[in-house]
């Protein structure tokens, strides 16, 4: 397979991710929707960046992050959580992985871990953070082999029906 990981323009083919993470997440038309409309707000947002993963020039993965701020939603909702386990100063400093998600039809192939080891390892932040279902899962087997380590469990989003974990890891992430 001929791949090649670089950055990507996600606000020109925000559709394009979203496909790939409506099939990788089980994602239905109306929430693909509302996250067109939070992907592009957060590509506004100081710092944000995104890689895209392609495979005879068809889009197959992404990723995408942003230096973290406790004003973003996704802090105002952990941080109560990651405040009761002491580790809520993970929220300072950190780059956040806000979504990473790879084709079902290209998965195990190490495309997951070298677009989040190639998305931080150009952060400035000394630390990153992610949330991801609370199951074990590949993900989750994923982010622990890079060196994440679970800060809260059982962390409930509005509308979400599964809780999550939220992860945080030393940069630079684990190597095999």
């Amino acid at each position: 397979m001929d791949l090649v990981i670089g950055p990507l323009d996600l606000g020109a083919r925000v559709d394009e991710a979203l496909a790939v993470q409506a099939v990788a997440f089980g994602l239905g038309p109306e929430e693909v929707a509302v996250r067109r409309q939070i992907v592009q707000r957060h590509m506004q947002f100081p710092g944000a960046r995104a890689l895209g993963a392609l495979a005879g020039g068809r889009l197959v993965g992404f990723v995408y992050g942003m230096p973290n701020s406790r004003t973003h939603w996704w802090s105002t909702v952990v941080e109560p959580y990651l405040r009761a386990q002491g580790t809520d100063f993970w929220l300072d400093d950190a780059f956040v992985i806000t979504e990473l998600h790879v084709h079902p039809e290209h998965q195990n192939r190490g495309i997951g871990r070298r677009l989040i080891t190639a998305i931080t390892d150009s952060a400035v932040q000394p630390r990153s953070i992610l949330s991801a279902i609370d199951t074990d899962s590949p993900a989750r087997g994923l982010y622990h082999s890079l060196g994440y380590s679970d800060l809260a469990r059982r962390v409930h989003f509005p509308s979400a029906p599964r809780p999550y974990a939220v992860m945080g890891a030393p940069l630079p992430l684990l190597r095999p």
